[in-house]
């Protein structure tokens, strides 16, 4: 017998716009403009949310932020747990991260062992001044000290609940649900 599922929709595409543009702001604020600014989106739903981000910041500062793309795939701590082969994607940095604040952008923060990863591969490229974190949506359940400098929305979940963020540039559609198996 199947195991069906209850999908819930806590964001829709305006909310997922709103959540973006406020943190935008905040990043700008809190850094005080875009000098010394890098975004590094990780693979693949923080890719599409840091070039989202990209656009705002670059519409309200009147310049370009350079953004970066990163595949964490060989940094992770589970892979050797898996049978499976890693499906490596492309990291993209093609700008110093030397002395740089480092937006590191992701779409859902959960345990946390991906940050740790993006951090560890960051690392490889340059000595960044500063690693900030901002994400779409932040569920909990942290394994590692970590937390995001930004969130778009806290989400608390349940462990056998699923959070997904589909993008319109991946799913054709901009909404963030929760699975339950029931």
């Amino acid at each position: 017998m199947p195991n069906n599922k209850n999908v819930k929709t806590v964001m829709d595409k305006d909310g997922i716009e709103r959540c973006l543009t406020r943190i935008a702001y905040e990043i700008l604020e809190k850094n005080k403009g875009m000098e010394n600014l890098v975004l590094v989106g990780i693979r693949t739903g923080g890719v599409y949310l840091a070039q989202r981000l990209q656009k705002k910041m670059s519409d309200i500062e009147c310049s370009k932020i350079p953004l970066g793309i990163l595949d964490i795939t060989l940094y992770r701590d589970d892979i050797s747990a898996s049978n499976k082969k890693p499906r490596l994607g492309e990291t993209k940095i093609n700008f110093s991260l030397d002395d740089k604040i480092v937006i590191l952008v992701d779409d859902v923060l959960f345990t946390g062992r991906t940050i740790r990863a993006a951090m560890d591969a960051l690392i490889d490229f340059g000595r960044p001044q500063m690693i900030q974190l901002a994400v779409l949506i932040d569920r909990g359940h942290r394994e590692l000290p970590i937390r995001a400098d930004f969130v778009g929305k806290n989400l608390p979940s349940s462990l056998w609940e699923a959070v997904r963020v589909d993008l319109v540039e991946k799913n054709g559609v901009d909404e963030v649900v929760i699975e339950e198996e029931t």
